[in-house]
């Protein structure tokens, strides 16, 4: 019997913003040991856009007027998480990324990272294997077509 504790399943939504258009850079989350974007776990009864709303001005101070959100532009990964609060269970993961285009200068404010920094649009890009090079290549053939 499974635990009741443990979810069957997790879903993170976050976005990709970005500056200029076309792109000339796009905002990067440094945790201790990755880089990463602003997301996280969809709350009970709310939509991945709003989860991907809140956690952005959580992680980052960005608020929903500050962006334009690409409404042709979704990018989901799955991938098994283990985590020590669920015992190193393995859980299924779905991550949900938007895309959206920064509409006026903002002031950055760090709550849950170590540091962030506007990483230069200079496709093909070699940052992160397995989740944020994809989502790039998956933007950069997004805006070709």
């Amino acid at each position: 019997m499974a635990d009741p504790s443990i979810p069957e399943k997790l879903v993170s939504c976050g976005f990709l913003i970005y500056r200029g258009q076309p792109i000339e850079s796009f905002l990067l989350m440094e945790h201790k040991k990755r880089l990463d974007l602003p997301k996280g776990h969809v709350e009970p009864g709310e939509s991945e856009m709003e989860c991907a709303y809140r956690e952005l001005e959580e992680e980052t101070g960005i608020k929903s007027a500050d962006i334009e959100v690409d409404p042709d532009f979704r990018h989901t990964s799955e991938y098994e998480v283990r985590y020590k609060k669920y015992d190193r269970q393995p859980i299924p993961k779905t991550t949900v990324i938007f895309l959206a285009r920064l509409l006026v200068p903002v002031e950055i404010q760090i709550t849950e990272h170590k540091g962030f920094h506007w990483h230069p649009w200079s496709p093909p890009h070699s940052i992160q294997e397995m989740a944020i090079d994809p989502l790039l290549a998956n933007v950069e053939s997004h805006f070709a077509g």
